[in-house]
């Protein structure tokens, strides 16, 4: 195991030896001269823990011509002292109760790691006298998942990996698609930063910058990185530290002025007590992020509030915390004044006592109790018979009821022990068990579904009655102007427009997610040509520049039948080339609900499907506009203008409703959109005509046609 991973951000707790079990580790010498300071009480079991009292860390001096000595840290973290504390307050409790352990003591032993690597391991073989499993309240780095390299790994904290998808949801949401990060130089930084930026991309995001952090930045360091912070336009900036390693990079920050940054924390600095600094508040101003549920734990503040300095052995810890916080010293110094024993720490504003809603304090607190009640089983404490069993499913609790896991299922009152759901499972209303997530489609059966098919069955009807009318009356001047034969193609094409609507709705399948867009495109394509073709015709019947002009011969039906081929063609071969090099498919989208959706693998495809819809939709609004005022009763060019006008108005408010609908709302208004420009285009083109011939016969005539009818 790598020693900088089982020290990741040196939040740890194992058992350190039970009674009557010798060490097997005397083969190994010690290199320095002094132990490491402890804050520590005997037992028949001893708990060892890590805390980063300090934040600070000297850098390694090794001259190897010496033993190594141990060089104290700066930079006292009282959030962290209240964390070491908690850890006693959590073994006297056990120690008092006497239906956990009974007749046996719990000790610990608890060391500084200063929140750095080197001191941490110096800390640790002053410590491990043999091979332990680690249990930690912090280290939430997303490599230690892995049980076949970590086997002995416990955490009661989760992983990074859910903090990491929120952060990513939460810029996007937020639409902050160009953003900064900074890291330090440890594994919970790396992995955190390295997870954020795959899937931030993944999402379309991009990294303006990185900046790391080191362990011990020179002014240099800090400046040059404050000059890039000031200098890069991004203005959200991502940042994986804890709240020491950022202090003098913020402090730079602060006393340049600066402000307009968007911070956006981890949840190991998120709830510092340096965001409510004034010093740094027009700097941090408005930071988000994630955390941990907190909880309160009785009796916890008021065991804090009676924590006193004494000259004990052992005690060292509280002296330093007592002196820090008081700005005192319990034995004669000149630089400060001499303790008086009055200091009251109740009437103090500080992070130690702040214990309303404790988040790490509480994994701390689990972490406990969770060696405790392992130890309970493991030595079969209150078995009735001499087999020492155990139920098999037996879980520990604590005096705090956990708060629900998403997405995960607990052990059943308040266990600490959660486990998460497969891919496509779903917690119950009381997170005991998993449960199949129940798919969601645009269904024919739905309300929306059963309108929408409605409407589509609706459409078709109407557009065969048309069809109809106009095959019986195919013979009068009104059906045979413009050239019938593109009239009866564009019915069709309409009811072709139509019918595709019917294929976006049901459980999409791999051949109706490959259908949808291309039937779509190509109908809705043939349709324009034709109404394209329409109006070419009624420019050139009404602007030739002299009588007996060529004009309407040169674009005579071949030449009409020539241009719908063409410009069908394109359309034709960009859905062809889409279907074959990245063809759409169905996926089940777990993000809020299983959504059971077509799949864009080449999103561009479909942008240049709809980008060739819309040039020939122009084309045919600017063409129709242009003969809107020609000298005709029946003047098609009119008409073509009214139901493009209409066609640009559904697909322009299509685009904003279609990328903000979830879920199955997002095929509706894609169908909705379709029927809507469809009846645009059928009823403003052809029922007018419709109108005349079946109510106003007298004007179905070819004088009407030049606005020669009788009034």
């Amino acid at each position: 195991m790598s020693m900088k991973i089982i020290t990741e951000r040196l939040s740890d707790l194992w058992i350190e030896g039970v009674s009557g079990v010798a060490s097997n580790l005397a083969q190994c010498v010690k290199l320095t001269d002094s132990e490491p300071l402890a804050l520590q009480f005997g037992g028949d079991v001893v708990i060892g823990g890590f805390f980063p009292l300090h934040y600070v860390a000297p850098k390694p001096q090794h001259s190897y011509r010496s033993k190594p000595q141990l060089t104290p840290c700066s930079g006292f973290d009282h959030r962290a002292f209240r964390w070491m504390m908690t850890m006693v307050f959590a073994v006297e409790e056990i120690n008092r109760n006497s239906s956990l352990l009974p007749g046996v003591k719990l000790g610990y032993r608890l060391l500084d790691s200063c929140d750095h690597v080197h001191t941490s391991m110096q800390a640790l073989f002053s410590l491990v006298t043999h091979s332990t499993a680690v249990v930690s309240y912090f280290a939430t780095c997303t490599c230690l998942t892995d049980k076949r390299m970590y086997p002995s790994f416990l955490r009661t904290v989760p992983s990074d990996l859910f903090q990491v998808r929120g952060l990513v949801q939460l810029v996007t949401f937020l639409g902050w698609f160009w953003v900064g990060t900074i890291g330090t130089t440890d594994d919970y930084s790396h992995y955190g930063i390295q997870a954020f930026s795959n899937q931030f991309k993944q999402q379309g995001g991009c990294l303006a910058f990185h900046l790391t952090i080191p362990k011990s930045p020179t002014a240099a360091e800090i400046q040059e990185m404050a000059d890039r912070l000031q200098s890069s336009t991004a203005q959200v900036v991502v940042v994986f530290a804890t709240e020491g390693q950022l202090l003098e990079l913020l402090l730079e920050l602060a006393q340049r002025n600066v402000t307009g940054i968007q911070w956006v924390a981890s949840e190991a600095w998120v709830t510092a007590s340096v965001l409510t600094s004034p010093h740094f508040h027009p700097l941090l101003e408005g930071t988000l992020g994630f955390s941990f549920p907190g909880v309160s734990i009785p009796g916890l503040k008021q065991f804090l509030l009676n924590v006193r300095p004494s000259p004990k052995p052992g005690m060292e810890f509280v002296n330093m915390f007592w002196e820090e916080l008081f700005g005192c010293r319990l034995e004669f110094n000149d630089e400060k004044p001499i303790c008086t024993g009055s200091e009251d720490l109740r009437y103090t504003d500080s992070s130690y006592t702040d214990v309303a809603q404790v988040r790490i304090s509480y994994n701390v607190y689990k972490a406990v109790y969770a060696i405790a009640h392992a130890l309970h089983t493991l030595l079969n404490c209150g078995s009735a018979g001499y087999e020492g069993l155990c139920e098999k499913h037996k879980s520990f609790t604590t005096s705090q009821s956990l708060r629900s896991c998403v997405l995960t299922v607990c052990f059943p009152k308040g266990s600490t022990e959660c486990t998460k759901c497969p891919e496509y499972y779903w917690s119950d209303k009381d997170k005991v068990k998993c449960v199949a997530g129940v798919e969601e489609f645009l269904s024919f059966y739905d309300t929306m579904g059963i309108i929408l098919v409605a409407l589509t069955l609706l459409g078709v009807i109407l557009t065969t009655v048309i069809t109809s009318v106009f095959h019986r009356f195919r013979s009068t001047p009104i059906v045979k102007a413009n050239n019938s034969e593109i009239s009866f193609l564009l019915l069709l094409s309409l009811k072709l427009c139509f019918l595709c609507s019917l294929v976006f709705i049901g459980q999409p399948s791999v051949w109706t997610c490959r259908l949808r867009q291309a039937a779509f495109g190509i109908s809705f394509v043939l349709c324009l040509s034709c109404l394209l073709v329409k109006t070419i015709v009624v420019l050139l019947a009404f602007r030739a520049s002299a009588p007996g002009s060529r004009a309407v011969k040169l674009f005579g039906p071949s030449q009409q039948r020539t241009l719908i081929l063409c410009t069908t063609a394109p359309q034709v071969c960009l859905c062809a080339g889409w279907l074959l090099g990245a063809p759409p498919f169905p996926f089940r989208n777990p993000t809020y609900q299983i959504v059971v959706e077509c799949k864009e693998p080449w999103p561009p495809g479909f942008y240049l499907v709809l980008g060739y819809i819309g040039l020939l939709a122009f084309l045919c609004l600017l063409l129709a506009f242009l003969g809107r005022k020609l000298p005709d009763t029946f003047n098609e060019a009119k008409l073509i203008t009214f139901s493009m006008l209409i066609f640009w108005a559904v697909w322009i408010s299509f685009i904003p409703a279609y990328v903000s609908s979830p879920g199955k709302f997002t095929v509706a208004v894609e169908v909705f959109a379709i029927l809507a420009s469809t009846f645009g285009l059928l009823l403003c083109i052809f029922v007018p005509k419709c109108y005349i011939i079946l109510l106003r016969p007298e004007r179905n005539i070819k004088k009407g046609m030049t606005g020669k009818h009788p009034k």
